[in-house]
């Protein structure tokens, strides 16, 4: 009996404790979703140009080892905002130059508004299922690898099939990604920190915006 008391504690308090990260994870991720989309607009207004795509990765990447170094201290949510601000704030000239377009706006508008409905779809099946995703991991690690492989050639060869496999790769494996943080949350005790999930969502987010829109543009003869 005292056995079986013990278990349903420790149970109640995992579930307490995901439930908790699970909130400030969700909180931090909308902050940090509109915090990009004011650097984003704060761009847009200057007339940013379109960032070097060698600065572009030493920023993004720089950042963001910054985060998961600082993640477990308090300076772990400044470098947060300074990696998503950062993220946002590159986002700027690549919209406006969608916008630019006949019907960039309405690109725009729909690849934002599939965004939105995939993460809340994704993010439903996990809660809901309670399934666990965690053999995606080994699917992610493959995947991030092939990308990254495919979106340099595709850069070198600037081969339209190419860029265009890269974008739909890049939309599954972001739909992949969210599947696979979520469960973690709600399967693995010890992915407790908040902030390091916060940001694979937000990148998960980021790469699914900008896959579906290049997907949009490319379908629009954009």
């Amino acid at each position: 009996m005292a056995y079986h008391d013990t278990q349903l504690s420790r149970q109640q308090s995992q579930a307490v404790s995901t439930n908790k990260v699970l909130r400030n994870t969700y909180g931090l991720l909308a902050m940090t979703l509109l915090f990009s989309a004011v650097t984003a607009g704060a761009a847009m207004a200057m007339g940013i140009e379109r960032m070097n795509i060698l600065v572009f990765f030493i920023g993004a990447y720089g950042l963001m080892f910054l985060v998961h170094k600082t993640a477990n201290s308090a300076v772990g949510l400044l470098s947060t905002f300074a990696f998503t601000g950062f993220m946002g704030f590159t986002l700027g000239p690549i919209l406006n130059a969608y916008l630019a377009l006949p019907n960039g706006a309405a690109l725009v508008m729909n690849a934002l508004a599939m965004t939105g409905l995939t993460f809340i779809g994704l993010s439903a099946v996990a809660l809901v299922s309670k399934k666990d995703f965690s053999f995606l991991g080994n699917f992610l690690m493959a995947g991030a690898i092939v990308l990254i492989l495919a979106m340099v050639a595709g850069l070198i060869f600037q081969i339209p099939a190419l860029m265009l496999m890269v974008s739909a790769g890049f939309v599954l494996f972001a739909s992949a990604a969210i599947l696979y943080q979520t469960s973690e949350i709600i399967h693995r005790a010890g992915e407790t920190n908040y902030i390091l999930a916060t940001i694979t969502l937000y990148v998960s987010i980021y790469n699914l915006f900008i896959s579906l829109l290049s997907l949009l543009g490319i379908m629009s003869n954009d």
